[in-house]
């Protein structure tokens, strides 16, 4: 089951439906443009049904194949969202609104899977049905969550679930996978530091609060290499810092922290909580100042199940001939988890090649990859849902 021909044919139509998603990036929930074409193509492909607004503003398609014997659906998303950052490409299809960029491929999926969906309407040669998912806001607003809970998985009878990540770095027309957690659990927080403020030549009279925050940073350190089995992982991060003086001459009354804490284990996710709460506090007691926290839990760990992911990897196998089956999991957050909590289901890469990474000003998708991740959207059906 190499790269199927008629997609290879299609490449080009289906790198021209992605250049033109790229040049027009919407953000979270608020996908006219993007939604409207892509319950378009369905609708021209000849789906069996298209639905719009599932989880605000995602759009579903469904295509049934020659028979349905087993009476089995299988479910294939992509995301549709774009960020906010202002694209430095250069490229003719570079986007077209400032401040808006498709810097992650989520123009690659959308494209990649409609072409899948043109190419599953056209053959149905499958015994079931397919659910192209297209899904909202998967750069933070949990756009995977809002279609669970707007009944995706009950709605459309889905079994299993697969989605789909290029990698940069990782050679065009090669997958990645693992079984097991795949991406992390990503939570958020905030500490708002309170001492007291006065002139900084004298300290004796202030409670120091960017001393206070500046002890607390470095004692969260201490959770991944003291707090934590080192055989499991963990990170904390505390990315920004922010007094409310700018002055070099004052000691700030307040400080606010921000970072986020990435683990692979639900276990580990609860005892980091519970142990960053108790450094801060207790730090900031130590000093007499006060520390409250604000704490956000984000997607759980993307996880893959057993069976499915030994599929995902047997038809990737078919497709290029090259996996990477025990790929290292990655700290980055994934929405797809929550589809994967409520099915069976696996999450791949699939290689961009040497560009840029996803989030920079100049990552572009690779169009050369269509072929290949569109003919493996399309041989999990065919291989779930095989025709008799």
């Amino acid at each position: 089951m190499p790269v199927k021909n008629r997609l290879a044919e299609l490449q080009d139509e289906i790198a021209g439906w992605r250049r033109d998603i790229h040049a027009h990036p919407e953000l979270m929930y608020d996908l006219p443009r993007t939604s409207g074409l892509v319950a378009a193509k369905l609708r021209e492909f000849g789906c069996d049904e298209v639905v719009e607004g599932i989880g605000r503003s995602g759009v579903v398609g469904v295509i049934r194949g020659r028979s349905d014997r087993r009476g089995r659906a299988i479910g294939l998303r992509a995301d549709m969202d774009a960020l906010p950052i202002i694209e430095a490409t250069g490229l003719p299809h570079a986007s077209k609104h400032p401040g808006k960029m498709h810097a992650c491929g989520h123009d690659g999926h959308t494209a990649m899977l409609l072409g899948a969906a043109k190419y599953l309407a056209e053959t149905r040669n499958f015994d079931g049905t397919a659910v192209v998912i297209f899904q909202p806001a998967e750069e933070g607003g949990a756009g995977g969550k809002a279609m669970v809970e707007d009944g995706l998985m009950e709605r459309f009878g889905i079994h299993e679930v697969y989605g789909m990540h290029n990698m940069p770095g990782l050679p065009v027309g090669e997958f990645a996978i693992r079984t097991g957690p795949i991406m992390a659990a990503t939570d958020d927080f905030e500490i708002a530091v309170t001492g007291k403020g006065g002139h900084a030549a004298k300290p004796h009279e202030c409670i120091d609060t960017v001393l206070v925050a500046s002890q607390i940073v470095v004692a969260l350190q201490s959770i991944a290499s003291r707090g934590i089995d080192p055989l499991k992982q963990v990170v904390v991060s505390v990315c920004t810092v922010e007094t409310d003086s700018k002055a070099s001459n004052v000691i700030s009354q307040h400080v606010r922290l921000r970072g986020t804490v990435r683990t692979l284990d639900e276990a580990v996710r609860d005892r980091a909580e519970a142990q960053f709460r108790r450094i801060v506090e207790y730090t900031a007691a130590a000093f007499g100042a006060r520390a409250d926290i604000s704490w956000r839990r984000g997607y759980p760990v993307t996880d893959n199940a057993p069976d499915q992911t030994g599929f995902a990897a047997e038809v990737a196998e078919g497709v290029s001939g090259r996996v990477q089956r025990d790929v290292a999991p990655m700290m980055g957050g994934e929405d797809f988890s929550y589809m994967l909590n409520a099915r069976p289901g696996a999450y791949i890469f699939v290689g961009n090649g040497d560009t840029a990474m996803v989030h920079h000003p100049e990552y572009e998708f690779s169009d050369a990859a269509i072929p290949f991740g569109s003919s493996w959207f399309v041989g999990m059906v065919e291989a779930r849902l095989p025709a008799t």
